[in-house]
């Protein structure tokens, strides 16, 4: 596993412009899907990465705690012609088996991570309800092998922050993970 950090997209960007197949359902969802009326968060994933692996319960949690509250999303991003593992049917069996139903997106030409400067596997990316960058980076200082339980509290700080009214700390660090698999 090649470890990368994520390069930290500039805060105030908005939310890029996508039409992705959703592989959930096989029906496109687009950017133009999300309710402008709650904040979004896009989580660039993947199936076979350990330090995403490591999040599944995590996110399983918050997905109970805060799903009606914003959009989620979940991309996935890596070539599948040398990681099949990470294909659109395998994507569907992984959410299912985790019972996750927000759309977990196939972003066949990669395009959305590049426009999000994407590098590693978990990335994520929370958006106002104006759809602007507020918070990118980290779930938690947790990872595989270090002995720190999974708390999500630096995502679920900003998640509260924005919910709540409050400034989120522009004092943010980067995810961890796997590179992004190009093609």
């Amino acid at each position: 596993m090649a470890l990368k950090y994520s390069s930290m997209l500039d805060l105030g960007t908005k939310i890029p412009e996508f039409e992705l197949v959703n592989s959930l359902d096989d029906r496109l969802y687009s950017s133009t899907s999300l309710n402008n009326e709650k904040p979004t968060l896009i989580m660039l994933i993947c199936n076979h990465c350990p330090y995403v692996i490591h999040y599944h319960e995590e996110l399983q949690r918050l997905a109970g705690a805060i799903g009606t509250q914003i959009d989620l999303v979940a991309i996935g991003s890596n070539d599948v012609s040398n990681y099949p593992q990470d294909g659109p049917s395998e994507m569907k069996r992984l959410f299912t088996s985790l019972g996750l139903g927000f759309p977990y997106l196939f972003d066949e030409t990669q395009n959305v991570a590049k426009t999000l400067k994407a590098e590693c596997t978990p990335e994520f990316y929370l958006y106002d309800k104006n759809n602007t960058l507020v918070y990118r980076g980290r779930l938690d200082d947790s990872s595989p092998g270090n002995e720190i339980e999974v708390s999500g509290k630096d995502l679920r700080g900003a998640l509260n922050s924005l919910l709540n009214g409050e400034l989120i700390t522009e004092n943010q660090q980067p995810s961890v993970g796997c590179s992004i698999k190009w093609k």
